[in-house]
Parts: C-alpha cells; structure tokens; sequence
C-alpha cells in the first residue's frame, strides 16, 4: 500500500487510517522511527518487539526460557553469598 500525505508546518505526518489499522496501531501508541538509506520507517512496538524476539531465537533455541535461567542464576548467586557469609562468620 502506497500513499501520498503532507508533511504540516511543525513537521508532522499524518499516517492515513488504513496503514494505522493495518499496523494495530491506536491513538497514544508508541512507534520506532529510523531513518534507513533515505527511507522514514515507521514500526510500532509490538512487530519492534516480534522482531527483536525472531532475531535472538536465531541464537536462542525455542524451548529455552533466558528468564528462567536469570532466575536459577540468581538463586545460585545468592546461595553461594549466604554460604560465604556464613563460613566466613
């Protein structure tokens, strides 16, 4: 989909209804803006965040929950604290 729009005097650009509900996005929304080769593109935080969640399952296997291993991590970190506090008492 291709459409022409203004840019107004404070620089603002209205995004036409039809790319609005084909992004989902709503009034108050948060968009990312970059400039790439020339290019405004314009992509709101929920396909921002899709996208960055495909790029680390390139890295990252699917049944693997990084949160859940921060979790264990820290559990050990601090295990290993008590004991020293305590051995060191």
């Amino acid at each position: 989909m291709v459409v022409w729009t203004k840019v107004d005097s404070s620089g603002r650009i209205v995004i036409p209804a039809p790319m609005r509900k084909a992004m989902k996005l709503e009034p108050g929304d948060d968009v990312q803006v970059a400039l790439v080769e020339g290019e405004l593109r314009i992509i709101g935080r929920d396909a921002a965040i899709a996208r960055a969640q495909a790029l680390v399952r390139k890295y990252i296997p699917g049944d693997v929950r990084l949160s859940d291993q921060l979790i264990t991590e820290r559990r050990a970190e601090a295990a290993r604290e008590d004991e020293e506090m305590s051995s060191g008492s």
